[in-house]
């Protein structure tokens, strides 16, 4: 009877242990997706702001004769650096985002490049005033 109650013993630790792997697993992977997603929302909200901004009349702060180019992140009123990121960077608590502007052919582009510490890599297009020109993708490590 001793070694029955010993193998059990044995048997409901590691049915235990291997539970809480599982669990810790599961819970790194949901933080990561929860980061991706919250990097997004931020992501979406500087695009978003942006269109506003490309809208807004030059007596309002908008943007001049260059348009887009003169797109930056103080111009959105956004304060650069801080939480970690470079001097040129906007950061929140979930990455550092990056502001780039691009022309060809006429047509402007604005891409927001986020990352985090965790290999998350946040991509944002804008490519017009209109929602549907707002597009976004995300990469992790």
């Amino acid at each position: 009877m001793g070694q029955q109650q010993l193998l059990l013993l044995v048997l409901g630790i590691v049915i235990v242990g291997l539970a809480v792997v599982v669990g810790i697993q599961a819970f790194g992977e949901n933080q990561r997706k929860s980061s991706a997603d919250a990097m997004i929302n931020d992501g979406v909200r500087i695009a978003s702001d942006t269109q506003a901004w490309s809208l807004k009349p030059t007596a309002f702060g908008g943007p001049g004769e260059l348009g887009l180019a003169e797109l930056s992140f103080p111009r959105l009123g956004y304060t650069l650096g801080g939480n970690g990121c470079e001097a040129n960077e906007y950061g929140t608590l979930n990455g550092c985002f990056a502001l780039a502007v691009s022309t060809t052919g006429g047509a402007t582009t604005v891409t927001i490049t986020g990352t985090a510490d965790n290999g998350n890599v946040v991509t944002v297009t804008v490519t017009g005033p209109n929602p549907e020109d707002i597009s976004a993708t995300i990469t992790t490590s």
